[in-house]
């Protein structure tokens, strides 16, 4: 059997559960009035209860030594032992007594009654019987045993009463415990709603206090209006009072406007005719610079498709001056104002003189030529003569201007100009490429649109080289050919050249600098640092006029020849001097084949022997019909050059004799 559990447990356990018992009938001694009491008022009530039962206990134990002094009271007096008589019936009631009202509620006790034919007291004593009644030792042990009998029923009764209450308490703590869940739920529910209240009420209260502070805002906005809207009510008076007299003006405004409407159909009018005006004369100014440009290559060839100008450097610091009458410039057919075109050169015959027998004279040798420059002539006025025939170049005609002479004579001053880069001694190449990007400029304003690419080669010993190549691609020049542009194309070019574009002087200044740095030059016994090839500057120019559909091109070629000297008889034949041979044959070889080309085109042959010289073969679109020819020819002022002087004079003078045919531009 399952240890019960106390009624007091189950009344603590539902008080600290805050719960409160629920009424129901019970047998218990306590009231309803002690069940409605706290925890502990209902423990102070009870404690009398739990006292008397605990009283109760301890006087049936104390049965349990009467029955020991009842069986050994002979053995005290004396007496013959008599056979013990068995107390094993009473421990065991007593001991099943004790455990029960100790785990038991106290109850109401019902006290058993004494047996009547008990002894008498004596003192307040049992009195004990002697030994040898055993008869009465015996009544004493069964009213004893009925005592404990008539206890243990009452106790069991007590036992069935508390089980009773228990089971009504326990169910009682049940149904209280479901109620408290219950309760626990609801007030769950209520605290869960009353945070939610919290939470809107709180969002209410946000809510109203932003909507009053918008209230201000509007109120304050409110005010504004206002006086904006006076504000606005006194601009539109100003305004109606402005209208009004707006409207007058205008009134006086249309009526000027049909005066100026009037006039305006007047001004397009004559706009109209000014446009017609101005289109008839840009259509007379094109026709006047079509005609312009027939005149000046009619002048250029009344001049001559091939003209030579005659150059004398002057006399340089530490060379001998030459005497008077060396060399001599005859005025023209209009007097000394008439630029000179004769040159007179002296020269003593020292061989008829001994032939002879007697000294003979200077022999004198007469030049005539286009144009001769004195020592004096600076860079501007030799650039002065040719501008015009610089200037063909733009209108589609080729160009080619070379310089000839020995070396030393002043070609490459002529072309390039003098070092430091002073503008008062820039080269015809520099003022040339000036003047044709001045001239291109004031041309775009009449429609005319130009490009210019340059390129810079040099022929040494028949070899083409180009003197634009920069890093690697330097000194070779066995990799430059001169091929055809393209299948059935006139145009030369000059494989793995460069051609650069060029607009601007500076751009130019850039490229004469570097050709000047990768130019073969040797010294001579005329010059220390003698140019030792043909150097060959050539600008594309091609022009379109969009508005007429024009287009033209055309290439400009000047070329700085090299030295024309003859063979040294008093040259040595070491390793270096038979380089310098072989250089002066290829050189003398490319010049004789300039002349018998001249002459070719001259004697209007059938077969020009352009190809005999990569020199030739390169200028062979500028030395043609459709090209214009200016040949430099540079002489020395020195007497001991009077040789190789008189040999430059006497092939330009061939030169000079030569007539080319008419020239022709070539436009698209």
């Amino acid at each position: 059997m399952e240890p019960q559990r106390s009624p007091l447990l189950e009344v603590k356990g539902n008080v600290e559960l805050k719960r409160p018992l629920a009424k129901a009938a019970s047998r218990l001694p306590l009231s309803g009035r002690r069940l409605k009491r706290g925890p502990d008022q209902m423990e102070e009530a009870l404690e009398p209860e739990k006292k008397r039962t605990r009283g109760l206990g301890t006087r049936v134990s104390t049965t349990y030594p009467r029955a020991a002094a009842f069986s050994s009271a002979p053995q005290m007096q004396g007496q013959t032992a008599v056979p013990k008589a068995p107390r094993k019936p009473a421990p065991r009631c007593s001991t099943a007594v004790a455990p029960v009202l100790k785990t038991q509620k106290p109850g109401p006790v019902v006290l058993a009654q004494k047996p009547t034919a008990a002894p008498p007291m004596v003192g307040g004593k049992k009195p004990k019987r002697a030994a040898w009644d055993l008869k009465g030792q015996l009544c004493d042990l069964n009213a004893e045993l009925k005592c404990c009998r008539e206890k243990k029923q009452v106790l069991d009764q007590e036992n069935q009463q508390l089980r009773d209450q228990l089971q009504e308490a326990q169910q009682q703590a049940l149904a209280l415990g479901a109620e408290r869940r219950s309760l626990e739920e609801e007030l769950t529910r209520v605290r869960a709603q009353a945070e939610q209240g919290q939470r809107e009420l709180g969002n209410l209260s946000a809510r109203v206090l932003e909507l009053e502070e918008r209230l201000g805002t509007q109120e304050g906005l409110v005010q504004e209006l206002q006086k904006e809207q006076l504000r606005l009510q006194e601009e539109r008076t100003g305004l109606a009072a402005r209208l009004g007299e707006q409207e007058r003006r205008l009134q006086t405004s249309e009526a000027s406007l049909s005066d100026s409407q009037e006039e305006v159909a007047s001004l397009r009018q004559e706009a109209a005719a000014r446009e017609a005006v101005l289109a008839e004369r840009e259509d007379r100014l094109h026709g006047l610079e079509m005609e312009r440009r027939r005149l000046h290559n009619q002048l250029q060839e009344l001049k001559g498709n091939i003209r030579v100008f005659c150059r004398v450097r002057p006399v340089l610091p530490g060379e001998s001056t030459p005497s008077p009458g060396f060399l001599q410039f005859p005025s023209g057919p209009c007097g000394p104002s008439d630029p000179p075109t004769r040159l007179s050169l002296s020269r003593s015959d020292e061989r008829r003189g001994t032939l002879s027998g007697a000294p003979a004279g200077p022999t004198r040798h007469d030049f005539s030529f286009d144009r001769v420059f004195p020592p004096g002539s600076g860079q501007d006025e030799v650039f002065e003569e040719i501008s015009m025939l610089v200037q063909s170049a733009l209108d589609g005609y080729p160009v080619c201007i070379f310089a000839y002479g020995q070396t030393g004579s002043g070609k490459t001053f002529t072309m390039e100009g003098g070092p430091g880069g002073d503008p008062q001694t820039e080269g015809l190449i520099p003022r040339a490429l000036r003047h044709l990007f001045s001239v291109a400029q004031e041309l775009s304003g009449q429609g005319w649109t130009y490009s210019f690419v340059a390129s810079y080669v040099e022929i040494y010993n028949e070899t083409v080289r180009d003197l634009l190549a920069t890093g690697t691609r330097k000194g070779q020049g066995g990799e430059c050919e001169i091929r055809r542009a393209g299948p059935g194309s006139e145009e030369l070019t000059v494989t793995n050249a460069r051609y650069v574009p060029v607009s601007c002087e500076r751009e130019v200044e850039a490229l004469l600098h570097l050709a000047h740095q990768n130019r073969a030059v040797a010294r001579t016994a005329q010059n220390e640092r003698s140019s030792r090839s043909h150097s060959v500057f050539q600008l594309q120019i091609s022009g379109e006029h969009a508005g007429r559909g024009l287009q033209c091109a055309a290439p400009l070629s000047l070329v700085d020849l090299a030295g024309s000297e003859r063979l040294d008889p008093g040259l040595a034949l070491g390793p270096g001097e038979r380089e310098r041979l072989r250089e002066t044959q290829a050189i003398n070889s490319s010049l004789s084949t300039l002349g018998l080309v001249i002459m070719a085109l001259s004697n209007k042959e059938s077969h020009v022997p352009y190809r005999n010289s990569k020199l030739t073969y390169l200028l062979q679109n500028s030395l043609g019909g459709s090209a214009k020819m200016l040949m430099f020819v540079n002489i020395s002022p020195l007497e001991e050059n009077v040789s190789e002087s008189l040999n430059s004079l006497r092939f330009a003078s061939k030169v000079n004799q030569c007539v080319i045919g008419t020239a022709q531009a070539n436009k698209k």
